[in-house]
């Protein structure tokens, strides 16, 4: 589950990461005003809609085998067998 909000975390910080950057390299960041009067309204939507878009892929993508059954992980004769689709 922290993988999750680590990775959403991630993706909704992407926009921000990206015009640090570019007020970063394009030294216009040396001046406060720019980081007060940036599109912060636009950075808030692109960083929610890519997390959206992030965690309908996931949940399109993440799905179990067809007619498969999930196995958990147990301990047969002292060892570990991970889980498993059978």
């Amino acid at each position: 589950m922290l993988r999750v909000v680590l990775t959403q975390l991630l993706f909704f910080l992407m926009p921000f990461i990206g015009y640090a950057m570019w007020l970063w390299f394009t030294r216009k960041g040396q001046t406060a005003d720019n980081w007060r009067n940036g599109p912060v309204f636009w950075l808030i939507f692109s960083g929610l809609l890519i997390s959206v878009g992030s965690f309908v892929l996931m949940a399109s993508f993440d799905r179990m085998p067809q007619d498969k059954e999930y196995k958990p992980a147990e301990f047969r004769d002292g060892v570990l067998v991970p889980g498993r689709y059978e």
